[in-house]
């Protein structure tokens, strides 16, 4: 059954080249997640949510860019990213069926 805070733990899917590869080749995907999320309820998240199984979660805390403008230096906002490895034979669709 899924929660309130599983939906607080996923904040989006997170898209590049680099995780496009990663699941074609390797069965594996990127969200962007809660800065407070454990592996443990990011699995489950996933798990409830998409309804696949997840065979681990590997996350990482990226750090804020610096941006220069003529008024001075300032700092996007750090964020939580989680790479997300499903079993054999499953995949997530991204886009909501209607």
């Amino acid at each position: 059954m899924t929660t309130e805070r599983d939906f607080a733990v996923l904040l989006a899917p997170h898209v590049s080249e680099k995780v496009s590869n990663l699941g074609d080749a390797s069965n594996q995907y990127a969200f962007k997640v809660a800065r407070d999320a454990s592996k443990g309820e990011i699995k489950a998240a996933v798990e409830h949510i998409f309804n696949v199984e997840v065979v681990g979660v590997s996350t990482l805390n990226v750090k804020g860019k610096v941006k220069q403008t003529i008024r001075g230096a300032s700092r996007k906002p750090s964020w939580k990213k989680a790479y997300v490895r499903l079993a054999a034979g499953q995949s997530i669709d991204y886009v909501q069926p209607e």
